[in-house]
């Protein structure tokens, strides 16, 4: 079982406290596996079987307790009167109403709620609002780098291990499957799942066809700037006709289904947000070779995806920065409001490039933080001030 500590310090902090825990992400990402890992700590820190009350809402007997006051009987009755209860809801997003259950349960003194949904439905809305100020959010993400690379042989190549990562994907349970073959069939399976249960029946889409189309010319434009106006012309332009509100509906489900991020862009100098041309990355890499194979793969576009989801991980707000008529690709802001900035591409050891990938960094006027990012396994260096990172040493947290 591969560890997640990150996600699993983060259950420690808030356990007892009166606060509903959410874990949301994308479908398989792992985690059912967390609650595992959690509730192995639970017991090896004193707490009895009795007290951890553990529903998967995916599981068929479980089907009786999708009536959100049935499941709250039956969670009551299993409840210890002179004991904190440790209550876990993996997907719960299958029971009808079930924020009142929820809260229900919240509202008791020897209650700790542990609740998992896949998409960003069920944390919007009702629930929202009913529980507004009563919950934190864990956003979690399939592996990083760094734990895919730690269920493999330590002597594994760091640029071995970041082709299998992209390529094979990063969700947890392909590090088992032996073959591409299986890969690609397990890959099949939480795609359709996402497309056909996230997004069509969600957003009531009538042409399924349409909507896979649009998703394939998303996959093949990862960290692209886009447009709906350019997406819908695009794909009436190639015999598609589509409408701009028909796309503003796919993106909406695409993205809510936590299958691809829109990050938004932030103007450095002027410090505010900008409302046009959004990119759009994907959740894992893997599920564009799997839709798209090896045909025309950009590279850096890539390893920028798994920059991003790397810097969603480390707890940072992401935008693509705007610096005059330039760009850095990643602006981002911490819990205290201050902002680093990093440049990604693959190679810079010509000089030109190199140039042409520090010219926007440079251009920043103040003096935070500023990193460029490459496959070029070259020993640090710094250029005004601008630090120059192995991105694989830099994703292994190696200093």
């Amino acid at each position: 079982m591969i560890q997640r500590p990150n996600y699993v310090n983060f259950l420690k902090e808030w356990k007892d406290k009166q606060i509903i825990k959410v874990v949301s992400g994308v479908r398989r990402c792992g985690k059912s596996t967390l609650f595992d890992i959690y509730q192995d700590f639970l017991r090896s820190s004193g707490v009895l079987d009795d007290q951890i009350i553990a529903i998967n809402f995916e599981e068929a007997e479980n089907e009786p307790l999708l009536d959100y006051r049935a499941l709250y009987d039956y969670v009551k009755s299993k409840m210890l009167p002179d004991r904190m209860n440790y209550i876990f809801l993996d997907e719960i997003q299958h029971v009808a109403e079930y924020q009142k259950a929820v809260d229900s349960l919240f509202v008791k003194k020897n209650a700790d709620v542990y609740i998992t949904g896949s998409n960003a439905y069920f944390m919007s809305g009702e629930l929202a609002t009913l529980l507004s100020g009563r919950y934190v959010e864990l956003k979690m993400l399939p592996l990083s780098f760094a734990e895919y690379a730690s269920a493999f042989d330590p002597g594994t190549g760091k640029e071995e291990l970041y082709r299998n990562y992209v390529y094979n994907s990063s969700f947890p349970y392909t590090v088992e499957l032996n073959s591409r073959r299986n890969i690609y069939a397990y890959l099949d399976g939480i795609y359709n799942t996402v497309v056909l249960n996230d997004i069509v029946a969600r957003k009531k889409v009538q042409d399924t066809s349409m909507l896979k189309s649009v998703i394939k010319f998303m996959f093949d434009n990862i960290g692209n700037p886009l447009t709906m106006k350019k997406i819908a012309d695009t794909m009436t332009s190639a015999g598609r006709k589509i409408s701009y509100h028909t796309v503003e509906n796919y993106l909406e489900g695409i993205t809510d289904s936590l299958l691809m991020y829109r990050v938004g862009r932030y103007d450095v100098k002027g410090k505010e947000y900008l409302q046009l041309l959004d990119k759009y990355y994907l959740v894992d890499v893997g599920l564009r070779y799997y839709l798209l194979g090896t045909r025309n793969v950009d590279y850096g576009h890539m390893l920028e995806n798994v920059v991003y989801l790397e810097l969603l991980r480390r707890g940072f707000h992401v935008y693509v920065g705007k610096v005059g008529a330039s760009e850095v690709d990643f602006a981002v802001q911490d819990f205290d409001g201050d902002l680093e900035y990093y440049q990604v591409a693959w190679s810079v050891r010509d000089r030109d490039t190199l140039a042409r990938e520090l010219k926007p960094l440079d251009s920043i006027p103040d003096h935070n933080p500023k990193c460029l990012l490459t496959m070029d396994n070259d020993p640090p260096a710094s250029y005004n001030g601008i630090r120059q990172k192995y991105v694989l040493d830099w994703l292994l947290d190696v200093n």
